[in-house]
């Protein structure tokens, strides 16, 4: 069943009412208060955000809020970048929808925003619509979470953006050693099922690049990097003796695993790329 505003949206857009300016916004981050649209249940902001990553925190939703994530890219490159958002716990008060063209499609109901799950999708499928559940009592409602811009492996799950459960090709290998947040070698040191995903532990003897602390070195007379990488379930990840290189991203602080091949496959695909003078960036493999 449709909530009234958003039946209102689909049958007459033209006569929202623009709602004024709320608490504080940057290009990355918004704070606003629902009670600026108190007696007007019909009011919609516009909200613009054009930073890789940020937050939205919404008070005492009502009305609606639009908000368009507009990074300050290139438009080639825009085209596929994908959107991730991740609810607070406590997150409560609206439904989200994608808005495009005047079509709505329900992308997270207000029950599943206190999973605190991670919901992705293409950023050119459209703005966030941000729509209040009616309430008598909307002191204790606020809807808050945060985003990232994801430059997805192609072929990756529109919804979810973790790669696929198939080895990369030599092209992908290559490019994800130029462009993921973290490049590693070294081995697995074990594989645990967790809750909503696969934990694969790691140990690495040397690390290329990484975000956000992805990997701590640890002491002893054998310093090595240590880390967790995640992984869906349905990958069926199992421990493997031997050295890999280890790609991937880092969504909200947490690493997923992209391209990983043995070590010994990677180089020999590096170094005839390199003879044939088509790798995309150059990786000290000595």
């Amino acid at each position: 069943m449709l909530w009234p505003l958003v039946a209102h949206f689909l049958s007459a857009v033209a006569l929202w009412r623009p709602a004024v300016g709320q608490y504080s916004s940057d290009e990355c981050s918004w704070r606003g208060s629902g009670l600026t649209h108190e007696g007007h249940a019909r009011d919609v902001e516009q909200v613009y955000l054009r930073c890789s990553q940020g937050s939205l925190e919404w008070l005492y939703p009502t009305g609606a809020i639009i908000v368009n994530l507009r990074p300050n890219v290139a438009s080639p490159a825009a085209a596929h970048l994908s959107v991730c958002i991740k609810p607070s716990r406590e997150s409560s008060g609206t439904h989200v929808y994608l808005e495009r063209m005047g079509k709505l499609r329900l992308l997270l109901r207000e029950a599943q925003q206190a999973e605190g799950k991670v919901h992705c999708f293409g950023i050119h499928e459209g703005a966030l619509f941000i729509e209040a559940v009616p309430q008598r009592d909307i002191s204790r409602r606020i809807t808050a979470f945060q985003y990232e811009l994801v430059n997805h492996r192609p072929g990756a799950d529109s919804q979810s953006l973790i790669a696929p459960c198939q080895p990369c090709t030599d092209a992908e290998l290559l490019l994800s050693v130029c462009t993921s947040d973290f490049v590693g070698r070294g081995s697995i040191l074990g594989v645990e099922e967790e809750e909503d995903e696969t934990s694969v532990g790691v140990g690495l003897s040397r690390v290329y690049r990484q975000k956000s602390e992805v990997f701590v070195k640890t002491g002893g007379r054998v310093k090595i990097w240590t880390g967790k990488l995640l992984m869906p379930h349905e990958c069926g990840v199992k421990p493997g003796e031997g050295e890999f290189l280890f790609t991937g991203t880092v969504r909200f602080g947490q690493a997923w695993l992209g391209c990983a091949p043995r070590y010994a496959d990677f180089l020999r695909t590096y170094q005839e790329a390199e003879t044939q003078g088509t790798n995309p960036c150059h990786v000290d493999t000595n």
